[in-house]
């Protein structure tokens, strides 16, 4: 939650509970420093339980509750990565776990000290299944030996530490397997790639390794049962994909610590981290010792699969996109949408448009939509940042006073999007006040033409070259700006706002077209604003996305971009001054704009083109087209909802007013089915193509009016209704 807020979880034990006396044992991580994962506030326990509506146990004076400092987790340790806290290193003896269950065990107790009052907020959002995940296959094994590498890499988030950037200094670490795992180099391996079941054991002794695979990205608790008859170390070393048929997540993504470690003395433990993970395989290492590992899994950290939500077709490429979209979503939006459940876990604003659009269409509610935007409305300010301007992640510490302007204009046309599917209407006006003085802060950098100049801090357009052109004038930023003005307006009803988007636009399209692309930028110079000649790809996608550009203003600009860009363009060839766009978010833009167009069968194939490689590596939907960063990112799953408007022809849900409309075009497939859920009801469709008819059936909830258009060639026949709609 938002900060000075926090949420309250609701556990039914009822299942757990055994004859006689129970223990319930809670452990509790207090970090202390800014994140973007945690906020920075002091942690503190309350707790209660019930028995029938009657409290018998709570936090506080006489609530029977007692404390130990679990000293086994080392507290000087370095962070995660630039965006989350510590990373998990152990030094454990046998029976180290036993307070949880044990009452006989004497605790070393410590002094408790009262918290004040805090402010309480409902979960709102539904709680994980925590289902185990085993491994899929033993994927190889072999041997390691400790080699000094050419080169320590050292992140940020290590040499960076300050009273702005909290954490423990390098020379304070009571250990450092960041830099330890650089030595750790692979000298023989044995691919053995047979099956995991549960009688599966793994012995391991010294310099020895055994890499498992879980068959797709998954995010979790890594857990298993180590026995010893020996001190061991033991690494759990992690990779969301193999580099160089291996696990050197150091060389795939460098700013992230991707170990858990345990110093073991003899005995056996059932060992599970404090945080969740995400990966697809997992490299057990043992740097000193002899060791058995067996009954390895991963309790799965994600959002329950709603059974409603379900999509396919005759093209098994699209089939196992979805899957993937739906993976990605599932593991990055628990109680915020997240950009990723790997390097940050962080709430940011942009990400969050296309995530919130799933979620609705994945669950058929908006329950963290509802949590993610309440976060924003809930402070009286937001620390650190200038007067009105909102955070770019949340709920998150920016110590550093960075924020990203453009995120905060996506936050209104986020909003606008929210109440259009039926959103807290009571949220959309608390919000009010706030993207009021969003966009005041923005008017002291509106220049003599009204567009946005000089803006401040991260300027933000897409991970491409389009963010080295963001000064002085960024055109794409002000197409972003007159967006999220008419939204502003459309919002609360306020014309004043909607005829500086209207002027806004016009000013863009005056200056920014060259007469055969939109340029990026213009420079001032000698106090005259001079257009440049920068160009990319993802500007022309921004264009027609907010609606400087349509196909009939711009006529040679669409017939371009359609028949000469896109995933198979050459880039040192066709049109090389137009830097290439990027997955996040350029190519989500295209493909909104060819479906707005009309152009679904092309827009299929390009969807093969720009995701199928992602979904066969991993099962999830990744950051860039590259493969060096996140390669499970939220807002890609946002490829489900193309999916269904495009594909399976649900076009669009008019929440409100109850209306659908599906519209049927002409497509390389023969059949497709789907479903999606609406709130406790659903909308199921199912096509398949016969001679020159689209055979179809359609069940939608009660009350929703049925809109279809045909743009297919084929003659439409409803199964259950025998009835036909031609082309038109």
């Amino acid at each position: 939650a938002g900060h000075g807020y926090f949420r309250v979880d609701r556990y039914d034990l009822s299942e757990r509970l055994k004859a006689g006396e129970n223990i319930v044992a809670i452990e509790v991580a207090g970090y202390n420093v800014n994140t973007y994962y945690t906020t920075d506030q002091p942690s503190f326990l309350q707790a209660e339980a019930t028995v029938d509506g009657k409290v018998v146990l709570h936090t506080g004076e006489n609530g029977r509750f007692e404390a130990t400092e679990i000293r086994e987790r080392l507290q000087k340790v370095e962070r995660y990565s630039f965006q989350r806290p510590f990373t998990e290193y152990y030094r454990l003896e046998e029976g180290y776990d036993q307070w949880r269950s044990d009452k006989t065990r004497t605790l070393e107790t410590v002094k408790l000290v009262p918290m004040p009052l805090v402010n309480l907020l409902p979960r709102g959002v539904d709680q994980p299944a925590y289902t185990l995940l085993k491994p899929v296959q033993l994927y190889s094994r072999g041997t390691f030996a400790s080699k000094i590498p050419g080169q320590y890499y050292k992140d940020r988030s290590l040499v960076n530490i300050s009273e702005q950037f909290k954490g423990y200094p390098e020379t304070e670490l009571e250990a450092v397997p960041s830099q330890h795992i650089q030595e750790l180099q692979t000298v023989t391996k044995e691919s053995l790639n047979t099956p995991y079941v549960g009688s599966t054991t793994i012995d391991l002794k010294t310099n020895e390794f055994s890499i498992l695979d879980f068959g797709i990205n998954q995010t979790g608790f890594i857990g298993a049962v180590i026995r010893c008859t020996e001190p061991t170390e033991v690494w759990f070393h992690f990779d969301e994909m193999l580099t160089d048929d291996d696990v050197i997540s150091k060389k795939r993504m460098a700013d992230v610590n991707n170990q858990v470690v345990y110093e073991l003395q003899p005995g056996e433990y059932r060992i599970e981290s404090f945080e969740p993970y995400t990966f697809k395989f997992l490299k057990i290492l043992v740097t000193q010792g002899d060791c058995r590992v067996e009954k390895i899994f991963l309790r799965e950290f994600a959002a329950p699969e709603h059974p409603d939500a379900a999509f396919s077709s005759s093209n098994e490429k699209l089939n196992r996109i979805y899957d993937a979209a739906k993976q990605t979503y599932r593991q990055n939006a628990l109680d915020v949408f997240m950009d990723c459940p790997s390097r940050e876990r962080a709430g940011w604003l942009c990400d969050s448009y296309f995530t919130a659009i799933m979620e609705k269409e994945f669950t058929g509610y908006s329950k963290v939509a509802h949590n993610f935007y309440e976060n924003y409305a809930l402070p009286e300010k937001f620390e650190f940042l200038p007067e009105g301007m909102i955070p770019m992640c949340y709920p998150a510490d920016h110590n550093d006073g960075v924020f990203i302007p453009n995120w905060s204009l996506w936050f209104i046309v986020q909003i606008d999007d929210y109440a259009k599917r039926g959103g807290d209407r009571q949220l959309v006006a608390d919000l009010k006040t706030r993207i009021t003085d969003l966009l005041a802060y923005f008017e002291k950098f509106e220049n003599e033409d009204g567009l946005l100049e000089k803006l401040e801090s991260w300027i933000f357009v897409e991970w491409s070259k389009a963010n080295s052109l963001v000064q002085d004038v960024n055109y794409p930023t002000n197409m972003l700006y007159s967006a999220a003005l008419q939204s502003a307006a459309r919002l609360y009803d306020n014309e004043a706002w909607q005829m500086k988007a209207d002027h806004i636009r016009s000013q863009i399209q005056k200056q920014s077209f060259n007469g055969e692309f939109f340029v990026d930028n213009a420079v001032r110079k000698d106090g005259v604003l001079r257009v440049t000649d920068q160009i990319t790809e993802v500007c022309q996608y921004y264009a027609f996305f907010f609606n400087i550009a349509t196909p009939e203003s711009y006529p040679a600009l669409w017939k371009k971009l359609t028949d000469e860009f896109g995933p198979h363009r050459n880039t040192a060839i066709t049109y090389p001054q137009v830097a290439v766009a990027n997955a996040f978010i350029g190519n989500y833009l295209r493909m909104d704009i060819l479906s707005r167009y009309g152009l679904q069968s092309q827009l299929i194939s390009e969807i093969e083109e720009y995701f199928f490689y992602m979904a066969e590596r991993t099962g999830t939907l990744w950051e860039n087209v590259h493969s060096q960063a996140s390669c499970n990112h939220g807002f890609a799953s946002y490829i489900g909802h193309v999916l269904y408007r495009d594909v399976l022809g649900i076009s669009n849900i008019d929440y409100e007013n109850k209306k659908i409309v599906l519209r049927f075009t002409d497509l390389d497939l023969e059949q497709c089915s789907g479903s999606i859920p609406v709130e406790d009801e659903v909308i199921r469709l199912e096509w398949k193509k016969v001679d020159n008819q689209i055979q179809y059936r359609l069940d939608v909830p009660a009350g929703y009016e049925v809109t279809i258009e045909n743009r297919s060639k084929n003659q439409l026949v409803d199964l259950d209704k025998i009835s036909t709609y031609r082309q038109g």
